[in-house]
């Protein structure tokens, strides 16, 4: 399954490119074309006009260039300085201003891979505590409204949270088109690119009459908007798009757990056999439990008088009743007494089953003087005594 979704997003993705350079190839491949030949004919127009040469003209096209930056005032005070830093950490990149010494850059390299995220880790806590917030408010709404239900859907968040992104776009906006002289379209573009974290760079803020230094009320909105815009950005995607990054740790987890039970079936399965095994061992010891039980049987008890005991013994062959109670009938031995003798039932059976029947088990009763009986030849034929 992950497979697969991985799959159906690259194949998306890339499809989505190819829409992309197709709709921009179509819209912008012609303006581009017709600015290019505006541009070389004011070109030739000016070194005609001023008797530039191609190199004078190249040379001052480079110096111009690099002026632009200088226009807006000192980029490197502490002002233009925390502008900076905040589009490296926020990962804007307006390229409004670079750093110009090897030290300047090393330093931003440094200063992005530790910046960048903690900058991501602390955007994500404040949408989550705003979400929370959002959801608060939502809830009390609905209690002070009277609304049966009280509960704050996922269709809810996203709805707020939509119209809070569309309501901080048109803020910047409306603010930047005053203070820029941007159009209100051109103002919402620039917000989108700078909440967005693109950073093209064609629209900058605070580039125009010096103002990082003139204008320091213009310059705290600017710097506020940035971390407050990007705050209810977060928030917004910790709704929307990080429940789609999930989902690849859930079906992790579902895999997991399918695994952990398909284990536990084999476990299941091998002490299932085991237990068949077992049974099958018992039942092949059955037919030996039923020879015990068979010379444990009594055939028949029957009243003697003390003057036959010794008749009796003889015919017996000299052998005494072994059983569980030949203890206490020894003990009660007694001219005037009666007592019971037992009739053992011997069926023709080999030695060797004999003796395996006649093995010490937890389960016969008979006591140990039965072995004597596995020495006993006579006792290979069908005997019986009365």
């Amino acid at each position: 399954r992950q497979n697969v979704r991985t799959l159906s997003l690259i194949v998306c993705t890339f499809t989505y490119l190819l829409v992309g350079a197709a709709v921009f190839d179509a819209l912008e491949s012609d303006f581009e074309m017709r600015e290019k030949e505006q541009l070389e004919a004011e070109e030739r127009r000016l070194q005609g006009k001023y008797n530039i040469s191609e190199d004078d003209y190249r040379k001052l096209e480079s110096i111009i260039m690099e002026a632009e930056p200088h226009r807006a005032g000192v980029q490197w005070k502490f002002a233009g300085s925390f502008y900076f830093a905040i589009t490296v950490i926020t990962t804007i990149g307006y390229g409004h201003a670079a750093p110009g010494t090897d030290a300047g850059k090393a330093f931003c390299m440094f200063y992005a891979v530790l910046g960048i995220p903690l900058t991501l880790v602390m955007f994500q806590s404040l949408g989550e505590r705003m979400n929370t917030f959002v959801k608060y408010l939502l809830k009390r709404i609905k209690k002070c409204c009277g609304m049966s239900i009280t509960d704050v859907s996922m269709e809810n968040m996203v709805t707020v949270g939509f119209f809070s992104c569309i309501g901080t776009l048109c803020i910047g906006a409306a603010a930047f088109s005053h203070y820029e002289d941007w159009s209100f379209f051109q103002s919402y573009y620039y917000c989108f690119i700078t909440l967005t974290t693109i950073g093209f760079g064609d629209f900058v803020a605070l580039q125009k009459n010096r103002a990082l230094q003139k204008k320091p009320l213009y310059v705290a909105f600017s710097f506020m908007y940035i971390l407050v815009g990007l705050t209810v950005i977060g928030a917004f995607l910790n709704l929307v798009v990080l429940r789609f990054l999930t989902m690849n740790s859930e079906d992790e987890r579902r895999d997991a757990e399918e695994r952990a039970s398909l284990a536990g079936n084999r476990n299941s399965m091998i002490i299932h056999t085991q237990d068949e095994s077992l049974q099958r061992g018992r039942r092949r010891r059955e037919p030996y439990r039923a020879e015990v039980t068979d010379l444990q049987s009594v055939c028949s008890c029957m009243r003697y008088h003390l003057h036959d005991y010794g008749s009796s013994r003889g015919g017996i062959g000299g052998l005494g009743c072994a059983f569980s109670h030949q203890n206490s009938f020894s003990s009660q031995l007694n001219p005037n007494q009666y007592f019971h003798s037992v009739s053992y039932k011997i069926e023709e059976i080999s030695p060797s089953t004999l003796k395996n029947s006649f093995l010490p088990s937890p389960i016969s009763s008979v006591s140990p003087g039965l072995h004597s009986f596995t020495d006993n030849h006579q006792l290979m034929k069908r005997r019986k005594s009365i």
